[in-house]
Order: C-alpha cells, then structure tokens, then sequence
C-alpha cells in the first residue's frame, strides 16, 4: 500500500532533471498537433527507436496515439517561451511559429537543437498515460546547449567545469 500522494509522486519526480522537447504531428484531415514533453528517452540503437508518453486525457493524445509519424524537437536553451507555449492548451500552438510540414505533413520546428523524425513503432498503455514508441527515421542536430527543466524551473545543459584538486 502506497502511503504517498500523487502530488507527492509529482514533487519527487520534479527532482529529475529533464530535457524539454516538443512533440509534434498531423492527424488523417490535416490538424496540426504539438505538445511539451519531458518524458522522452532511447530505447534502442538497433533498430533506432526512442520513447515518449502523453496523458490520456491531453487534448491530442489520440491524435498522438494513432497517427503514423511523428516528430521529437529537442529545444535548445534559447526556446523556454515556444516551450511555454506548445505546454498550453487549448489554443493554435503553431501560431506565430517558424516550421515547415514534411512529406507526411508533420509540422517541423525550425531552430531546435535535435530533431528525430519518427514513425510508430508501438504504443503502450501506461496508466494514465500512453508510451508512444517511435522508429527514427531521420534525424538533424546543430550544436548548442539543450533546455532542461529541474525543480519547477528551465535551465540548460551548459557543463560544469572541471576542477582540479
């Protein structure tokens, strides 16, 4: 029996470090979708599959949950307000914002630091999430620091210096 609330599950979970990416896609009738996520992780080299999940009850979850193809932005530490913006709902997420839709009309972010181009390997039923899993079909990186969220703040990836002792 757990003895801790799911605020409390929330408050340690917010301990982790994350990086912030946007996930975005294009449902059957041409319905752009985009969101904040930071739970994204690799599964697999070979085949190159990656990770993700979304809330069941998300507007776009299933949009998400059944569309073919998918893109993963990882924001570099300069996007703190397009993430702010992807994370609220109910609104035209893409109003404003630089992006191009690809062959399969996926709205693709401009000046993301990565950006894994995916097509649906799996999906998962993960409480009251779905774990979407995504084979990587392409991929573009630029260099820079990534945008991390930790402790209910954005911060970046830049390295701590080495110190000799």
């Amino acid at each position: 029996m757990q003895d801790f609330t799911a605020q409390d599950m929330r408050h340690a979970l917010s301990k982790f470090a994350t990086g912030v990416t946007i996930v975005t896609a294009c449902d059957a009738h041409g319905q752009k979708v985009g969101m904040t996520a930071s739970s994204f992780n690799s599964v697999s080299m070979d085949p190159p599959l990656i990770l993700w999940s979304v809330r069941k009850n998300a507007l776009s979850a299933e949009i998400f949950k059944t569309t073919e193809n998918f893109s993963v932005h990882i924001l570099s530490a300069g996007q703190k307000e397009l993430s702010n913006q992807f994370a609220r709902s109910g609104y035209d997420k893409f109003a404003g914002v630089d992006h191009t839709l690809d062959q399969n009309d996926v709205p693709l972010l401009t000046g993301a630091l990565v950006r894994f181009d995916c097509k649906t390997w799996a999906v998962y039923e993960g409480g009251d999430h779905w774990i979407i899993v995504g084979h990587v079909k392409d991929l573009t990186t630029t260099d820079g620091d990534g945008l991390v969220f930790c402790n209910g703040f954005y911060t970046t990836t830049a390295a701590i210096p080495e110190t000799n002792t």
